[in-house]
């Protein structure tokens, strides 16, 4: 009975001991790397024996749930993962540790209308002009994307003045989601963003000479609580064994190039 008793209470030493070393890592992500990171996310758990707590925001902006504002009120996050050159932003600023930085991914952007709805033709750049110049409504994110859409894009095809009444930026929602209730005829988003939203059609990327791709990048969060478990996940998402699923979830991984 003694041996029992003696067995038993190692045992439960041995698992309070496992829990005691387990962390629950905060992790705060743009959506555009939040696929990629929800499929993975139980094999790091299963492989650490850590906790990942996810959240999402977007990379940049003043919504309630933009990464910036989130560490500028203080919250408690390890690991942010965003658009690379709004990282930069962050790190330039001492929220987050710059020897910690890890470029995971690349997205292009996609162009989509509502599931069953017309599909006009945006393979070469005079077809998007005049999808776009037919179109009643365009919507686009308030990240990465949407800023080079509407700062850039649309002057490099000469149609700023025409698209400025009828294009609109979508605030801390997914552009997917607002084109397929009807909102917009035409959205575009990281196609790593729209694959994963129902009721959509993707009719492809941008033609190649007005794409744009965003890196999706990762750091720990300076002062982190659980900085080397957050450390550990950023080499796990930048891992060989990492790579199927994230060209899965329509991104192109760094580590490839």
């Amino acid at each position: 009975m003694k041996f029992r008793f003696h067995l038993a209470l190692l045992c439960g030493l041995l698992v309070f001991v496992a829990a005691a070393r387990a962390d629950e890592v905060r992790v705060v992500s743009s959506g555009g790397f939040a696929a990629a990171l929800k499929a993975l996310a139980p094999a790091f758990e299963k492989e650490s024996g850590d906790k990942l707590d996810l959240a999402w925001g977007p990379s940049m902006g003043d919504t309630v749930d933009a990464v910036p504002q989130r560490l500028k009120r203080g919250e408690k996050i390890d690991v942010v993962i965003m658009v690379g050159y709004s990282l930069g932003a962050l790190i330039d600023q001492g929220k987050v540790a710059a020897g910690s930085r890890v470029d995971l991914a690349r997205s292009g952007i996609g162009v989509v209308v509502r599931h069953g709805a017309p599909h006009p033709d945006v393979s070469s750049v005079d077809a998007l002009r005049k999808a776009l110049l037919a179109a009643k409504s365009v919507a686009y994110s308030d990240s990465a994307s949407g800023v080079y859409i509407s700062h850039e894009m649309f002057k490099k095809m000469g149609i700023a003045e025409q698209m400025a009444g009828k294009a609109r930026m979508i605030p801390a929602e997914p552009v997917g989601g607002v084109v397929a209730r009807g909102d917009a005829e035409i959205g575009f988003q990281q196609i790593s963003e729209l694959k994963p939203i129902q009721g959509i059609d993707l009719l492809g990327p941008l033609p190649a000479e007005v794409q744009k791709f965003t890196v999706f990048s990762a750091g720990v969060v300076t002062g982190a609580d659980h900085a080397g478990a957050g450390a550990a996940l950023l080499r796990f998402l930048a891992s060989p064994e990492a790579r199927a699923t994230i060209v899965a979830t329509g991104l192109d991984p760094m580590s490839a190039k």
